[in-house]
């Protein structure tokens, strides 16, 4: 089992798309800014200096909508061990009855920073994303 981090996003106006509600794309950006939050609080600072990761798959299911002025709450995890250089991610986003609204899976690739090539995610790596009972 791998820590969960959450974060709240609230629509602003230029979220918006013509239907009312925030646009598809806002929630992808949702999704890369979570992913970002948790590897900057959670990486080994060395992890983060000699690594970055770069989304190759974005799978989305929308349940639901908010508008303008809404928040939602975001809670990230890692799905599973990493393939190689690729690792799962969930994010699941609830609106502020608690219901899941919008439910997303991204596989990530992890480069060397000098090199810009992939690398293969260590176990080293992964485990600051684990629950502490686990270790």
């Amino acid at each position: 089992m791998f820590g969960r981090f959450t974060r709240s996003f609230t629509a602003l106006p230029e979220h918006i798309d013509e239907l009312g509600h925030v646009n598809n794309t806002v929630w992808v950006q949702w999704v890369q800014d979570i992913a970002t939050a948790h590897w900057e609080a959670a990486a080994r600072p060395e992890d983060n200096a000699q690594f970055f990761w770069v989304v190759i798959r974005h799978e989305i299911d929308y349940r639901g909508n908010i508008a303008e002025g809404e928040s939602v709450t975001g809670e990230t995890w890692i799905d599973g061990p990493a393939q190689g250089a690729k690792s799962d991610r969930r994010v699941d986003f609830r609106n502020e009855a608690g219901k899941v609204i919008v439910s997303a899976r991204t596989t990530w690739a992890m480069l060397d920073r000098a090199t810009q090539r992939l690398v293969r995610v260590r176990t080293e790596v992964i485990a600051p994303f684990q629950l502490s009972e686990d270790r």
